[in-house]
């Protein structure tokens, strides 16, 4: 069993990124893993985009990141970029603080055209701080969340897609722990 922890970029529990968090920490649950998730949105904003790592809720951000096995980092894509908020919680990280572990990347957006924000935006952020076992992720279209549906949010196609794409991140987790060195605290 591995300790993942979901890093969720969501501006809200019932937003489609949000809707999107779910489905994945339920299917990882029920493959045996412990699932934490981080809710960006709720850490305080000021010490979050001043770098205050004296803040108790930074420091505890940053230490559940250091220490878990793998990570969800989910957001929602604006203009063909991630959640800045996505952004300023990952720019705390030491440079190689992702190094070894399983990350799996998913972004909800409103156009097909954003979809370039995986490879050419998340992607990237991620390498910068050492992510070296990222997991082909997913981009979901609005269109295909149904928030209001509950459990069944996602169609048929997306939810396909993202089991595979949790499939994929939760086989990387089997071989990622032995690269991983675990952060001096």
């Amino acid at each position: 069993m591995s300790t993942i922890l979901t890093i969720s970029g969501s501006p809200s529990a019932s937003a489609r990124t949000g809707v999107l968090v779910g489905f994945v920490n339920n299917r990882l649950t029920e493959a045996g893993h412990d699932v934490q998730t981080l809710q960006v949105r709720q850490l305080p904003t000021l010490p979050l985009l001043t770098e205050d790592l004296t803040d108790p809720d930074i420091s505890d951000a940053v230490t559940r990141i250091l220490h878990a096995d793998g990570i969800v980092v989910a957001s929602p894509v604006y203009r063909a970029a991630y959640s800045g908020l996505v952004k300023a919680l990952l720019d705390l990280l030491p440079k190689r603080a992702l190094r070894g572990r399983a990350i799996l990347p998913l972004a909800t957006g409103g156009s097909q055209g954003f979809l370039v924000a995986m490879d050419y935006a998340l992607n990237p952020l991620l390498a910068t701080k050492g992510a070296d076992r990222v997991v082909r992720g997913e981009f979901v279209l609005d269109n295909h969340i149904r928030p209001e549906l509950g459990e069944n949010a996602l169609d048929e196609a997306a939810a396909l897609a993202v089991g595979a794409a949790t499939d994929r991140f939760t086989a990387s987790l089997a071989t990622a722990g032995y690269r991983r060195l675990r952060p001096a605290v």
